[in-house]
């Protein structure tokens, strides 16, 4: 009887969700059910218009209502660009550079694909409203670099003259406040710790941050110069020397013309030939869809899977199916890999990590998953995104290569852990805050009533230690170093992927282009020979989605579209063909590391 109501609720809930939401969202599902029955194709002439302002991700959304969201993401732009290129209808490509700076590895990604598109014999163009001193600027110049020609509006200023990240840290706030952070970490460079004990860089985290920020500057310019055929020398003495007004960048060929918006669209439609038209990227990227092999001839697959986010145990799919947000789920994620592994199509498995860690439980259940594909005969090429630090490298050590850009944020090989301690600091407000526990000495041990007592440390510890042997123990299996050697390479320092590289934490640089072709050549998939993608995990149907948010069963969202279907609602029977064409056609402690914003 308790299931038989639970299950008329999921069906209520699920009935008033669909008379409420569908008049809103009823058109896009409309349309996307039409896409799905044919593709539309280019207009003649086609100009693409990529604007990299809205800001990126790493990978798409597998969540049907992505579309509701701003702004594309770096895997996906890489992969319409190829289609682009063997697309006669599109003549040009021209971009609008971003102000502020962005993700160095998402900038490295997208100027190799930008390079590639240039090589099919087709114009780049690039427009910027200035370059202003924010973040990882000269990774947004680097970008608008690739272009054949670089535009830049009068009243602009170019102010990308180097790398600045800011971190807080609250270690004097705890001290007036009464707040104490007790942690621990291993060791000395795992410093997501520090923005709550010190009040200031200490010598380790100053080190290793000017390390990489010095590595992803260098890199930086060494494409700009070789982009603005420059010598590297010559570049960063212009660059660094800045800022400059459009005119003197102009002068110092630092850009090709001065010009508005609108100037550049009119000479590149011209460039483009007769009755030209701008078509906005995204439409494009409506059109062409996900691309689904690569050369022609195909008879074997790749899987094509990815990650992006914390990494944490369970499964995703909760809260509004309106949420575009990601996190790596380690039921999710593993489940993936597995079906990699079942099917007998796929004869290689390519990982896209784009995180900063989280849990070592969780991760370690996805490495897991990577050797069990291993074992069963398929390869595992890890393409590395904006970061894959500290849990992000405990999913990849394993794998068979791991390819990651120059400027990844990689390594953090560590982990911390701890609790505040929230007593002493209400106390001065009057707030007295008192714990009870049954059972254990360690029950209480993470109350914010009370710090740690000895024996509760050493026990927090002695588990810190363990962590962090297990991690450096996988890392030194799968990467085949000493022990001893991944013990100084590690100590929770991040690195770049350019370092990483020099260290033996990493195979090749490059993006997924590169990852996908060394899992060709692993799987012993002849050159001549094409090759199709499957994409793991599944995308969400958009009832799915909201099924799994209002807590219906699968089977009352079906049955809640064929109440549609019923009533004649066109909408509905779009959507239920959808569904069936996409199912003939698919069949505690943390290993974290910081963040920076770019």
């Amino acid at each position: 009887m308790k299931q038989f109501f639970l299950t008329m609720l999921g069906v209520f809930a699920g009935l008033v969700t669909f008379f409420i939401v569908l008049p809103v969202i009823g058109l896009l599902l409309l349309l996307a059910a039409a896409a799905g029955s044919s593709k539309p194709t280019a207009p003649t002439n086609s100009v693409l218009e990529l604007d990299l302002r809205e800001g990126l991700t790493d990978q798409s959304s597998t969540n049907p209502f992505a579309m509701l969201s701003s702004g594309s993401s770096v895997t996906r732009i890489v992969d319409v660009l190829a289609q682009a290129e063997a697309d006669g209808n599109v003549k040009a490509l021209l971009i609008r550079a971003p102000q502020s700076g962005m993700t160095p590895a998402h900038a490295d990604e997208l100027r190799q694909a930008i390079l590639r598109f240039k090589k099919s014999g087709k114009l780049v163009v690039a427009h910027s409203q200035g370059f202003a001193p924010a973040g990882a600027v000269v990774s947004s110049y680097m970008v608008a670099s690739a272009a054949d020609e670089l535009w830049m509006q009068n009243t602009s200023a170019f102010q990308a003259t180097g790398l600045s990240t800011d971190s807080i840290f609250l270690g004097r706030a705890g001290e007036k406040y009464g707040v104490r952070a007790e942690f621990e970490q291993r060791y000395e460079y795992k410093n997501a710790v520090n923005q709550y004990n010190q009040s200031d860089f200490t010598a380790p985290h100053r080190e290793a941050m000017l390390a990489w920020m010095n590595s992803i500057h260098a890199s930086a310019l060494s494409a700009i110069a070789l982009d603005r055929k420059l010598a590297p020398e010559q570049a960063r003495q212009i660059i660094e020397a800045g800022p400059y007004t459009a005119q003197q960048a102009l002068d110092l060929k630092l850009v090709d013309r001065i010009g508005q918006v609108e100037e550049a669209e009119t000479y590149v439609k011209e460039k483009a030939g007769k009755d030209a038209k701008i078509v906005k990227f995204s439409d494009y990227s409506s059109m062409k869809g996900a691309r689904t092999s690569m050369g022609s001839g195909a008879k074997s697959s790749i899987a094509l899977i990815g990650g992006e986010g914390a990494i944490m145990t369970g499964r995703g799919g909760s809260g509004s199916p309106f949420a575009t947000g990601s996190d790596i789920y380690s039921d999710d994620l593993a489940r993936a890999i597995y079906q990699a592994i079942d099917d007998k199509d796929v004869k290689a498995i390519v990982l896209r990590v784009s995180s900063p860690g989280g849990s070592p439980d969780a991760s370690e259940q996805i490495l897991d998953a990577v050797r069990a594909a291993r074992k069963a005969g398929k390869p595992v090429v890890v393409s590395m995104g904006g970061y894959a630090a500290s849990g992000g490298y405990w999913i990849s050590s394993e794998a068979d290569w791991i390819v990651a850009q120059p400027t990844t944020l990689t390594g953090s090989i560590g982990v911390f852990g701890g609790k505040i301690v929230f007593a002493d600091a209400l106390a001065r407000f009057g707030v007295d805050m008192r714990g009870l526990s049954v059972g254990g000495e360690f029950a209480d041990a993470f109350s914010p009533a009370q710090g740690f007592d000895q024996g509760q440390r050493a026990a927090f510890s002695a588990s810190m230690d363990l962590i962090y042997e297990q991690f450096v123990e996988r890392v030194a299996r799968g990467r085949k170093l000493p022990a001893e050697r991944v013990r100084e390479i590690a100590k929770g320092r991040v690195w770049t992927g350019a370092q990483a590289k020099e260290l033996g934490l990493v195979d090749e640089l490059g993006g997924m282009n590169e990852a996908i072709l060394k899992a060709r050549q692993l799987a012993n998939i002849p050159s001549a020979e094409g090759v199709r993608f499957k994409r793991y995990p599944t995308p969400q149907t958009a009832w799915e989605a909201i099924a799994t948010a209002f807590g219906a069963s699968g089977e009352a969202a079906t049955a809640m579209v064929r109440i549609g279907q019923f009533m004649g609602d066109p909408a509905a029977e779009a959507v239920m063909q959808r569904m069936r064409t996409e199912q003939l056609r698919s069949r505690g402690a943390s290993v974290l590391a910081e963040q920076p914003a770019f």
